[in-house]
């Protein structure tokens, strides 16, 4: 990580894309005048479980992935997160640490911003409250899904909907695989399995035609398959 010089808030077009978009522009250049502008490289933490935070962070580009530790030791992936994105707001608005680690998938610019900054925020402008706390019950529904999805479908059901996914929040490149490069390790602790058991379903949905396979690179070929086979059909 290190630091960059500041863009300007009122330039900035990404806080459109999160709670920021409904603060004034007097307040928005009082944050102008604390935020930091850093840079992460791939595989960094943006921050880490249990960390206490002094402020949030503005993801400006690139990727990121939210982990949690399980008792076991083993880090499972609980969602991937884009540029324009807020991070930690949750933690700061609560006082409480980290409740997720959040690591860069790629290098990217990050604002941060300082904890009494998002406070003040939140106790003088409605609107921005209000923004967050809708943030924070989106965050819970995800949660309350993922949790009956873990109960209720099939590790084949959750990986046919796990690349449905990355192919919506990621995109496509020019030759149509998803533009991002997952381990088979990453595939299996998001979708919440054993990695040999990832191994083998995406060998038979190769084999299938339903997905093309060339190293770490995905394609999907039959996307109206994987849907239903998400749906468990």
């Amino acid at each position: 990580m290190f630091k960059m010089i500041s863009k300007s808030c009122q330039l900035c077009v990404i806080r459109d894309l999160n709670s920021l978009s409904s603060i004034s522009s007097e307040e928005l250049e009082k944050i102008d005048e604390k935020k930091v502008s850093l840079c992460f490289k791939k595989g960094e933490h943006i921050f880490s479980e249990g960390k206490s935070l002094k402020g949030v962070y503005c993801l400006q580009n690139g990727n990121c992935k939210l982990t949690k530790l399980a008792p076991n030791g083993k880090e499972q992936i609980v969602r991937f997160i884009q540029k324009g994105e807020l991070v930690g707001y949750r933690s700061v608005i609560s006082n409480s640490v980290a409740h997720l680690t959040v690591t860069a998938m790629e290098d990217m610019n990050v604002c941060f911003i300082p904890k009494n900054e998002i406070l003040g925020l939140f106790k003088r402008n409605a609107q921005f409250s209000q923004e967050i706390t809708k943030a924070l019950c989106d965050d819970l529904d995800e949660a309350n899904a993922t949790i009956a999805n873990m109960a209720q479908k099939s590790v084949k059901e959750r990986l046919a909907e796990s690349l449905l996914l990355f192919e919506k929040i990621f995109g496509v490149d020019n030759e149509g695989f998803i533009s991002i490069t997952l381990t088979r390790e990453e595939i299996a602790s998001a979708v919440g399995t054993a990695t040999e058991s990832t191994i083998r379903l995406l060998s038979e949905f190769k084999k299938n035609d339903y997905i093309t396979l060339q190293a770490k690179r995905i394609r999907l070929n039959n996307k109206i398959r994987l849907k239903h086979i998400s749906e468990g059909f």
